[in-house]
């Protein structure tokens, strides 16, 4: 089976980027499962970091998406796209000129102010670094400290999860489901409320693990990928989930976004 190269959207800001990435996101998730890969770059301040991504798109195809609030900027990279016939897309231009006929007004033009370095502010860059820290089992302690704690086997999207609802400002430790290992104690000690399970269907799960293996230049017959063997993972992760007794949500055909908003309310409800 041919399986497409994805796409790179280069997302282009003057801040963080991520207002460009979650627009394409959004849009990528229209033409699921055609792969589309996202790349930022973010705090573009000088034509210099303009030319770098012009660069890169030239050597390796792609489309730009930018938010640039200064003037400068956002003609030169519009400039080069069409130069070299570069797909563009200015997703903060139309908008603020329209909003400043409407207004009267000019723009202030300052980059970042979608994310003023407020309390909330500290408390996200706070979440993320947890779910940094305690992603796929490296420092079990930080069960008893999170918000959320996702289990699964290998390549249940624990990890897009918790960066997910660690920009959401909940603090997310994910531990990875092993036959061959124990999950740690502590996942029996904390309220089952906070534990989500997370379930895939294995026919899927083998595409995945294929793909991931495929990706890496490794053999895809694997273990890892093989399908006896991931049914036998699915089969000891659903004991473990059914002895804990949390709640559990498939993922099978679930993009990250759906099944994070799934785990917000479960969450909001039993709070």
């Amino acid at each position: 089976m041919d399986h497409p190269l994805p796409t790179r959207v280069y997302v282009v800001s003057d801040s963080v980027g991520e207002t460009g990435e979650s627009v394409v996101r959004a849009a990528a998730m229209q033409f699921h499962p055609v792969p589309v890969e996202i790349m930022r770059a973010p705090f573009i301040h000088d034509f210099e970091g303009i030319d770098k991504v012009i660069t890169a798109i030239r050597i390796h195809g792609g489309i730009v998406v930018f938010t640039l609030v200064i003037p400068e900027l956002r003609d030169d990279l519009i400039a080069k796209a069409k130069q070299y016939d570069i797909p563009h897309i200015d997703l903060l231009g139309p908008v603020v000129a329209t909003l400043g006929q409407a207004l009267r007004q000019e723009p202030r033009r300052q980059p970042g102010m979608i994310h003023p370095l407020d309390e909330d502010y500290f408390k996200k860059v706070e979440a993320v670094e947890f779910a940094v820290k305690y992603d796929d089992g490296r420092d079990f302690s930080g069960i008893q400290k999170a918000d959320i704690i996702l289990l699964g086997v290998s390549r249940t999207s624990k990890t897009p999860l918790s960066m997910y609802l660690a920009h959401k400002r909940f603090k997310v430790a994910n531990v990875p489901l092993v036959p061959e290992m124990q999950p740690p104690a502590a996942i029996y000690t904390v309220p089952k409320d906070k534990i989500i399970g997370l379930r895939i269907d294995p026919d899927k799960l083998n595409v995945i693990r294929q793909e991931r293996l495929r990706t890496l230049g490794l053999a895809e017959n694997a273990t890892y990928a093989n399908v006896e063997r991931i049914k036998i993972e699915l089969a000891f992760a659903d004991k473990i989930m059914s002895k804990i007794g949390c709640v559990i949500f498939d993922v099978s055909n679930r993009a990250v976004e759906e099944t994070a908003s799934l785990i917000m309310d479960h969450i909001e409800r039993v709070q």
